[in-house]
């Protein structure tokens, strides 16, 4: 299995984390670490995930989130 770790920026809502969980899940990947900042209006995560699917497949996902602003 491979691993990523990538940080993500959102707006700051009740409903972002739990739908960033839900793609990181529905497209097969588990996360490992996950740390999450508070910064006035946007959120930052640090996220380590693991899978056999390609980290792109992931990324192309998370982007179509409304409320992600950065993935790094």
């Amino acid at each position: 299995m491979n691993q990523y770790t990538f940080e993500l920026s959102a707006q700051h809502r009740p409903e972002v984390l739990e739908r960033v969980l839900r793609v990181i899940r529905l497209r097969g990947f588990t996360v490992t670490n996950m740390e999450m900042t508070l910064v006035d209006t946007q959120v930052q995560l640090k996220i380590t995930v693991k899978s056999d699917r390609t980290f792109d497949l992931l990324v192309n996902q998370l982007t179509k989130l409304p409320d992600v602003l950065n993935i790094i």
